[in-house]
């Protein structure tokens, strides 16, 4: 078993070359695939198409004894400073220390509450990592994260600090971390809408509520509301992308979560995921299935939110290639877009209100081809001080990224 070995990533080396991973037992060497620092030159990083994006390290999936990969975020350690990837796994959740260029380490995995299975998603709040999964029973596991700083044998297997059973499978987590409310989407409660769960006491999730009007909610974002439109000043805003339409719900009293507008637009296929701009003015939304029902280039959806009551459509961004966009963050004046077998997609939304948006910058983990298919990148972090960025691809494992100088 993999979980046995400390992982060591020898910087420089080719694609070929091959990474030792060193155990207890120092006559014990197995040669693994697995590459760290290849700067981007000439459009490659090693055999990955890139603009302005230098590939820091690679963890592939046999490395974390896993066959697929899923979702990833990421924890700056408030005490160390250090800064750690958290990579979803269909057989558990991996944790990698990325402080060091020149050495990323794998501290070891959480493994799933129940069985394997492709979906998995996590988020932190207060130095806890609340992870769920599509896994039949499987509940949210807590994790305290500062356990991280105590590993001195990587990497170790884990067991979760809670595990809140209110409900069993979920698709997605969406915190708040303003409030200290957390959102399980996706679950067999509440019409799978939204299951509003109190992580302010992290070691002791509290069930508060749910909202069921708008049926499945498949991914969203909820914050404290400090955009445009005053009506909701200071509000708790839940941004639901459920399947048919985008739905916007005042959830700041859990009791009685209040409907303020729902939204559908032409073409669509499976509202997926969408993130506001900064200033919560706009909200971008990605279609998953888009591309592969009604033959677009990958298209983002620009929805102008000053009025919640009344958002209109302000743009449409047609990508570059065929392939499928799914999760996508914004950073500043940047949004970085998981644009699975076209990978990493970094776009400019300096220009956004004058509908001008340009792609300034990409990382393919996924070379073979830009189809409209479901392979490549899962999911993208963006959010580390230093300005390493985590991609998270379903076949090839957890690569990190920076902007090349």
């Amino acid at each position: 078993m993999l979980l046995a070995f400390f992982v060591q990533i020898i910087v420089g080396c080719s694609n070929d070359d091959a990474i030792i991973l060193e155990s207890e037992n120092e006559n014990d060497i197995i040669p693994v695939e697995q590459t760290g620092m290849v700067p981007c030159e000439n459009g490659l990083a090693g055999v990955y198409p890139c603009d302005g994006y230098d590939q820091v390290g690679n963890i592939t999936l046999a490395n974390f004894d896993a066959a697929k990969g899923n979702d990833c975020w990421g924890w700056t350690d408030p005490d160390t400073g250090k800064e750690y990837a958290i990579m979803g796994l269909d057989n558990g959740t991996a944790f990698v220390d990325i402080t060091d260029d020149e050495n990323l380490v794998y501290i070891g995995k959480l493994p799933t509450a129940t069985v394997a299975i492709s979906w998995r998603d996590v988020k932190v709040y207060q130095n806890h990592a609340f992870i769920v999964s599509e896994a039949r029973n499987h509940g949210m596991q807590v994790f305290d994260l500062t356990r991280l700083r105590d590993v001195t044998s990587p990497p170790q297997t884990f067991d979760a600090d809670v595990n809140y059973t209110e409900f069993g499978n979920a698709h997605n987590i969406v915190i708040n971390e303003e409030s200290g409310f957390a959102y399980a989407v996706g679950t067999s409660t509440f019409g799978g809408g939204g299951h509003f769960v109190n992580i302010q006491n992290p070691k002791q999730p509290m069930a508060a509520g749910g909202h069921a009007v708008n049926g499945y909610t498949h991914d969203a974002q909820v914050i404290s509301y400090i955009g445009p439109d005053s009506d909701y000043t200071g509000k708790e805003i839940y941004i639901g992308a459920n399947e048919d339409r985008v739905a916007i719900i005042d959830v700041t009293d859990k009791d009685n979560p209040q409907e303020i507008s729902t939204i559908t637009y032409d073409n669509f296929s499976y509202t997926h995921q969408g993130w506001f701009t900064e200033d919560q003015k706009y909200f971008i939304l990605g279609d998953e299935t888009d591309e592969t029902n009604f033959g677009f280039n990958s298209r983002t959806l620009i929805f102008d939110f000053s009025d919640l009551d009344n958002p209109v459509l302000h743009d449409t961004y047609l990508g570059p290639t065929a392939a499928i966009d799914h999760n996508g963050y914004v950073l500043g004046n940047e949004f970085f877009l998981a644009n699975y077998t076209a990978g990493l997609r970094v776009l400019d939304i300096s220009n956004i209100e004058d509908k001008n948006i340009v792609e300034v910058g990409y990382f393919d983990s996924h070379p073979n081809t830009d189809n409209a298919a479901f392979n490549g990148v899962w999911s993208v972090y963006p959010y580390f001080s230093s300005g390493k960025i985590l991609i998270s691809d379903i076949d090839r494992g957890l690569f990190v990224v920076k902007k090349s100088n």
